[in-house]
């Protein structure tokens, strides 16, 4: 049995020799990536992506993330291709091949009959001289000196090398294609890693009530006014209608700590002027944030510079944005 500081030291090993890997992986990258990266960005139909084993795991995830990211991806095992699979291939696509050896069974009997489809296939492969590599009009090197396992067979920096490389090549499609904040989300409307995409403040708009008071208004009425609507404040406006501050909880707590006398205080006395705002079409995320970095609760919504009503952090919580 390892002791504790032996099992330590090997899990720090083997996360120096994969983080080496990468960085290896960061100096071949070179113009055969940016020419895999053309040809992707130049085809009419989708990315087939192919392995077997290990690689084939890691292609999954790549087709993951390019689906998600504007590019047109489908899984094809390397085995299950030669056995029916390969009507999956039309006529516009490219197929991409992980392979680390680029010289397995399945791979040597799949690349001729991609060829023979005519299609274009772009190499993922560790070795440059395989046969994969041989074959293929365009390679994304992944070289890989050493397993991070001890014997140095178990696939762990070659399937960190080829997911980073899947990264590489997704950010890069990305890129190029000006693919945006907004392209983004229409992919992933759910969970809360949508919501903090598409949703916005006036999804709140219509569920909360509006509270407001005027700058005469007194104690009375401005006690009443935030308890009714159940916001913990109240917009404050001036005779034209117009925003001028606000109160809230907090601006009632301090006034009574610093007044013995408060049946004359009016609402121009406690607000506190030019408060926080967030646009109504803005992202409920940008209205967290906001909170966040001021420290407070409430945001003031304004539509076209009109007082609309109040967001609370607890709307945003309740929701599941964050």
């Amino acid at each position: 049995m390892l002791t504790l500081n032996e099992i330590k030291k090997i899990a720090r090993q083997t996360v120096r020799t994969e983080a080496d890997a990468i960085v290896q992986l960061g100096r071949h990258i070179d113009n055969d990536f940016a020419e895999a990266v053309m040809r992707i960005l130049q085809m009419k139909g989708r990315l087939i992506i192919t392995g077997i084993g290990k690689s084939a795991i890691i292609g999954n995830k790549i087709v993951a993330t390019l689906n998600s990211t504007g590019t047109p991806s489908i899984f094809m095992h390397a085995a299950d291709a030669i056995h029916g699979d390969l009507g999956i291939i039309q006529e516009d696509d490219i197929v991409l091949c992980i392979s680390k050896s680029g010289n397995s069974p399945e791979i040597k009997l799949l690349v001729p009959l991609i060829r023979n489809l005519g299609n274009i296939i772009i190499a993922m492969v560790s070795t440059r001289d395989s046969f994969l590599a041989q074959k293929a009009d365009a390679i994304i090197f992944t070289p890989v000196e050493k397993e991070a396992c001890p014997n140095n067979l178990a696939p762990t920096s070659s399937t960190t090398v080829q997911m980073v490389a899947g990264d590489a090549l997704a950010v890069s499609l990305l890129a190029c294609r000006g693919f945006s904040r907004k392209d983004y989300a229409r992919f992933h409307p759910g969970g809360s890693l949508g919501k903090k995409l598409y949703m916005r403040v006036s999804d709140f708009y219509l569920e909360n009530k509006i509270p407001k008071v005027q700058l005469t208004d007194n104690i009375a009425g401005i006690i009443f006014e935030i308890s009714s609507k159940r916001l913990g404040a109240t917009a404050v406006l001036d005779d034209n209608g117009k925003l001028a501050g606000i109160i809230t909880d907090g601006d009632l707590r301090r006034m009574l700590e610093k007044n013995s006398d408060i049946k004359t205080l009016k609402a121009s006395d406690i607000m506190t002027s030019n408060p926080r705002t967030i646009d109504l079409d803005s992202l409920a995320i940008d209205a967290f944030n906001k909170m966040k970095e001021n420290n407070i609760t409430q945001l003031i919504i304004l539509e076209k510079g009109n007082y609309a009503g109040i967001i609370h952090l607890h709307d945003i919580l309740k929701e599941g944005v964050v």
